[in-house]
């Protein structure tokens, strides 16, 4: 079974979830429904590595948290995922790191509150320069999310095609639909805060004048760094693009009505000479930009 997109967001709307949506069968997926929509199964976050904590006599389960400008992370990591356990437990704190991991969530026998945690799969040490840029993408997308929200509040019905029909990417479209079904009321003014409040975290190491709106704080970011051509990520990410841009070309080859099966994507780039490690970070990059979207699971189709 393929993995899903990992989703960029706030430890702030991720923490604030209420809900985890539980699929039909054994090894079915499930999600972490934040207020603004991410259905979140995996997420990628970038921050700080602010402690971590033996939480059984042998080690072999630790607690950890991940700072981002607007909260906490809380990870735990243990037997099933013992070179990520020994990571963690050897990585110098406080530090920067990226991590990939899958979303749990928690109610107490005797409460109704969620809580939400981080399963890792993989953790790396970045610098402040990868943490930044995972800044201004993350508030990039929760931008997106934001204005779906208010987009999906003038509507009465459909929600989802609704969202879909005036351009925005499927998955927002969806979650924002269940989000408008599932919680009660969503606070947009405090998310709205939110992104202010890391956009400002940003300006205040020089990154962004601070005197600019919101509205063009985080294209002013993306414009500067992709102006700054000596930097060797800048080769890589033109490299990961063109990699993009032949998967998205298989795609459009081998897609009948239904859709193409991921498995018949991930053999084809493969033969045409990307490594499948690749193949699904690209997938899962061109399903984050909306310009694919899984109509079922395992079936890919471009929108």
């Amino acid at each position: 079974m393929r993995r899903e997109h990992a989703w960029r967001v706030f430890a702030a709307e991720f923490n604030d979830a209420a809900f985890e949506l539980k699929g039909e069968g054994e090894m079915a997926p499930s999600y972490i429904l934040t207020p603004l929509g991410s259905k979140v199964n995996r997420l990628f976050i970038v921050g700080v590595l602010t402690d971590v904590e033996q939480v059984s006599e042998g080690g072999e389960f630790v607690r950890a948290h991940i700072s981002d400008p607007t909260g906490v992370f809380t990870i735990f990591s243990g037997q099933y995922q013992p070179e990520v356990t020994e990571q963690l437990s050897t990585i110098e704190v406080p530090s920067f790191v990226a991590l990939v991991g899958k979303s749990r969530g928690y109610i107490p026998e005797d409460g109704d509150l969620l809580y939400a945690s981080v399963r890792p799969e993989r953790i790396y040490p970045v610098d402040a320069s990868v943490r930044d840029w995972w800044i201004v993408e993350t508030c990039q997308r929760t931008k997106e999310r934001i204005e779906a929200m208010m987009e999906a509040k003038k509507m009465d019905a459909d929600i989802a095609s609704e969202l879909s029909r005036i351009g925005f990417a499927k998955p927002v479209a969806e979650g924002v639909d269940l989000s408008m079904k599932r919680y009660d009321f969503v606070d947009l003014n405090r998310y709205v805060s939110m992104l202010k409040e890391a956009i400002e975290y940003i300006a205040a190491a020089g990154e962004i004048p601070s005197s600019e709106g919101l509205e063009n704080k985080t294209e002013k970011a993306v414009s500067q760094r992709t102006s700054q051509n000596d930097k060797p990520e800048q080769k890589e990410d033109e490299s990961f693009r063109q990699i993009e841009d032949t998967v998205l070309e298989i795609i459009k080859e081998i897609e009948a009505e239904d859709g193409a099966s991921w498995d018949d994507i991930s053999d084809k780039c493969q033969k045409a000479g990307i490594q499948k490690d690749m193949v699904e970070e690209a997938l899962n990059s061109l399903m984050d930009k909306g310009l694919i979207y899984e109509p079922m699971l395992g079936t890919i189709k471009k929108t």
